[in-house]
């Protein structure tokens, strides 16, 4: 039997989602200790996309396989009784086997949040990325239009990205200002490694005023990460939903407001 999973975390108290040698405290180590327990034989996850340590969730998808025949409502609340209270599963369905959490997925979305402001915030600490200069939301929205669409990504991704291809294309790129809060959001096919802190620190660099709109376009003509901007902060940003063909019939990922009044 195969089973797929919803799952949100708080990254910022994990070394990233996937298992490592010498890191016990990832998401994937204590998801898979859970449904370990739930399950009574050891479970091995497989996700719709990996994040990197202080990186968030909020529609996070996986699947496993297991002969241990449970209702959805049991795998959800027992592996939320053995999880950190750091990460919750929310919704649990069995799948064909057919499906797979990171092949099957047609796109996926990020969000990152900045907290524009003089003084940070403790409660949004970890969070949000906080900037104290002030952004012109508007002149980093027109900036990241250039990146709307097939690009080769070179520049925005790390240096030590495994991708075969840096090709990618983004179906939309929106920045919005909230009061005190901005949020870029990007929907597209798939992600580099890095890809949106990249973009989110040339962005930034263009709000402050540190760099003129066309810079982003030119970031992206030069295919060289080593010309790119800084690489911003992970107290941001969010993997926040994966989109599957309607035939899986994946469930929505819970509407959590990260920017008051937004969903």
């Amino acid at each position: 039997m195969r089973i797929a999973l919803g799952i949100e975390y708080d990254g910022g108290v994990f070394r990233g989602w996937q298992v490592q040698r010498h890191a016990s405290q990832t998401v994937q180590a204590v998801v898979e200790h859970a449904l370990s327990q739930v399950a009574a034989h050891p479970i091995r996850v497989v996700c719709a996309g990996r994040t990197d340590s202080g990186v968030h969730a909020v529609g996070q998808v996986v699947h496993f396989d297991t002969h241990a025949q449970r209702e959805p409502r049991n795998w959800v609340l027992g592996a939320n009784i053995n999880l950190p209270p750091e990460v919750a599963v929310t919704w649990a369905l069995a799948v064909d086997d057919a499906f797979h959490a990171r092949f099957s997925a047609v796109s996926r979305r990020y969000r990152y949040l900045i907290l524009n402001r003089a003084t940070r915030s403790s409660l949004l600490a970890r969070r949000a990325t906080w900037e104290h200069r002030p952004l012109d939301a508007s002149a980093m929205h027109r900036a990241g239009q250039a990146l709307v669409g097939a690009h080769d990504f070179s520049s925005y991704r790390a240096q030590a990205c495994q991708a075969k291809s840096p090709v990618r294309t983004v179906h939309s790129l929106v920045v919005q200002r909230h009061g005190e809060l901005i949020e870029l959001r990007v929907h597209a096919n798939a992600f580099l490694h890095h890809m949106i802190r990249n973009i989110a620190g040339v962005l930034l660099a263009i709000g402050r005023g540190d760099r003129d709109g066309g810079w982003a376009a030119e970031v992206l003509a030069q295919r060289d990460r080593t010309l790119g901007g800084v690489t911003a902060p992970p107290d941001g940003l969010y993997f926040e939903r994966v989109h599957y063909p309607a035939q899986f019939a994946i469930p929505d990922p819970p509407l959590v407001p990260i920017v008051p009044g937004s969903t």
